[in-house]
């Protein structure tokens, strides 16, 4: 996660699971069966609460913490979760997320020059063509333990896009 207005990033990692289920919101591809973030995005609907925003609140011994906060027409709550799953609901509901500054002071990093430009390199390319069919066709090319690799690094990028790709990829072979 990148700051709106800043250069420091936050370094969490998000597992294989919630990683797919952001990926999947972001495609807009609908599953076949609900997953577990859409079922509660579901039953918010259903019982008319929405999420006003997601704030990274914590870290406790390696550890992030986040609060999911929902308002109904009667109240307001706070509910504890992981940030991954936390993440993958704020873009099941457009909500913004946010991040307490002690966190953000304490754990957060500001990108490498080597970094810097690697991000100008993808801007470049992703205005100038949103996917390269001859690129694509390359990751048949890997073994499973490098497209797993490959797939920790996207997501590690926050290349969310291109992790869904390698996971295809992944799922093809399985």
């Amino acid at each position: 996660m990148g700051e709106v207005e800043g250069v420091r990033r936050l370094p969490i990692v998000i597992g294989m699971f919630e990683a797919q289920a952001i990926a999947i919101e972001i495609e807009k591809i609908i599953p076949n069966r609900p997953m577990t973030h859409d079922l509660f995005k579901s039953f918010s609907d259903s019982f008319k609460f929405e999420i006003i925003k997601i704030v990274i609140s914590d870290m406790k011994e390696g550890v992030f913490f986040a609060k999911i906060h929902c308002r109904s027409d009667s109240r307001i709550v706070e509910i504890d979760s992981r940030p991954s799953d936390a993440i993958a609901i704020a873009v099941r509901f457009a909500a913004k997320i946010y991040c307490v500054e002690k966190v953000v002071s304490e754990l957060g990093v500001e990108p490498s020059e080597e970094d810097k430009k690697l991000e100008n390199k993808k801007e470049i390319q992703s205005t100038a063509h949103s996917s390269n069919p001859k690129k694509e066709g390359s990751l048949k090319d890997f073994s499973l333990d490098k497209l797993n690799q490959l797939l920790e690094k996207a997501i590690f990028n926050e290349d969310y896009e291109r992790a869904a790709r390698i996971r295809d990829e992944i799922n093809k072979r399985n």
